[in-house]
C-alpha cells in the first residue's frame, strides 16, 4: 500500500482528500490511499514520516507552505523561486529518506490562465500578497506580464484599494484575487474596487473555488469581463502533484 496525504493545521475541510479518494476509486487504484494529517506544528513532520513509512507524497497547506522549506533536501526551480512548497515527493535511496519540494500552484494557475489571454492583456493587478500571490507573480513573470500588488495596507511599490481609478483599470486589464475574500460561507465579500471601470477587455480571475462563481466574478461579468474561478486551477495542481508522485 502506498500512502499519500495532506499536512496543515487545522484541516477541518479538504478538497484534496475528496479529490484523490474519488480519483483512486474511479481509476481502480486499490493499493493507494490518501489521508489527512493535521499536525499542530511543522516540527512534527519528522515523526509523521517515521510513523508512516508508506508515505510517498504529501500536499502542504496553510500554515506550512513556507515553514516546510527547512525540511526539504531539494527544491524544484519554481518552488525555489516562489519560496513556497505545496507538494512533497518522498523517496528512499539505500534506506535514506529524501524530500523534494514542488509548487504545483504555479503550474495550475498558468495552465488555466494562458488559454484566456488576449493581446491586450499586458498588465495585471494582484489583490493580496500571501503564498498564493507568490505563485501568481512567478507565472506572470514567466509570461512577461507586468503586475502591481494591491494591498489593504500598501507599502512602497504597491497600491491600496482606494488608489484604483479609471486610468489604472484601463491599463491593468488582468485582475487577480489571491485573497480569501468571498470564500464560503462569506460569499457576500469581495475586493473593494470600482467595478464600474471594468469592461469587456478585462480578464478577471479569482483563486477562490468555493463557491465556483464568487461575488467578485459576478460583478465583473456584469460589466462584460471575461471571468475565471479557481476550481480548474485546483484540479490541475492536484493532477500535477499526482504526476510528480508517480514519475
Amino acid at each position: 500500500m502506498e500512502l499519500f496525504g495532506l499536512i496543515g493545521y487545522p484541516l477541518s475541510h479538504s478538497f484534496s482528500k475528496k479529490y484523490f479518494t474519488e480519483k483512486f476509486q474511479k481509476e481502480g487504484l486499490n493499493q493507494v490511499a490518501y489521508e489527512l494529517f493535521p499536525i499542530e506544528h511543522i516540527g512534527l513532520l519528522d515523526q509523521l514520516l517515521l510513523d508512516n513509512p508508506d508515505l510517498r507524497g504529501l500536499n502542504v497547506t496553510i500554515p506550512y507552505k513556507v515553514a516546510v522549506l527547512d525540511f526539504v533536501d531539494e527544491l524544484d526551480p519554481a518552488a525555489a523561486y516562489i519560496g513556497a512548497v505545496n507538494t512533497l515527493k518522498i523517496s528512499y535511496e539505500q534506506g535514506k529518506r529524501k524530500l523534494k519540494g514542488y509548487n504545483t500552484d504555479a503550474y495550475g494557475f498558468q495552465q488555466s490562465l494562458e488559454p484566456l489571454l488576449a493581446s491586450n492583456h499586458k498588465q495585471a493587478l494582484i489583490f493580496g500578497d500571501g503564498g498564493a500571490a507568490k505563485a501568481v507573480k512567478y507565472v506572470l513573470e514567466q509570461l512577461n506580464i507586468a503586475y502591481i500588488k494591491v494591498l489593504r495596507n500598501p507599502v512602497e511599490g504597491t497600491l491600496g484599494y482606494t488608489d484604483l481609478n479609471e486610468q489604472l483599470l484601463s491599463e491593468a486589464t488582468i485582475l487577480i484575487n489571491t485573497t480569501p475574500l468571498g470564500t464560503f460561507p462569506n460569499v457576500d465579500a469581495c475586493p473593494d474596487i470600482p467595478y464600474e471601470y471594468i469592461g469587456a477587455g478585462h480578464l478577471v480571475y479569482d483563486l477562490v473555488y468555493n463557491p465556483e462563481e464568487t461575488k467578485f466574478l459576478r460583478l465583473a461579468k456584469a460589466q462584460g469581463a471575461k471571468t475565471k474561478g479557481g476550481l480548474e486551477m485546483l484540479h490541475l495542481q492536484a493532477e500535477r502533484a499526482w504526476a510528480i508522485w508517480t514519475a
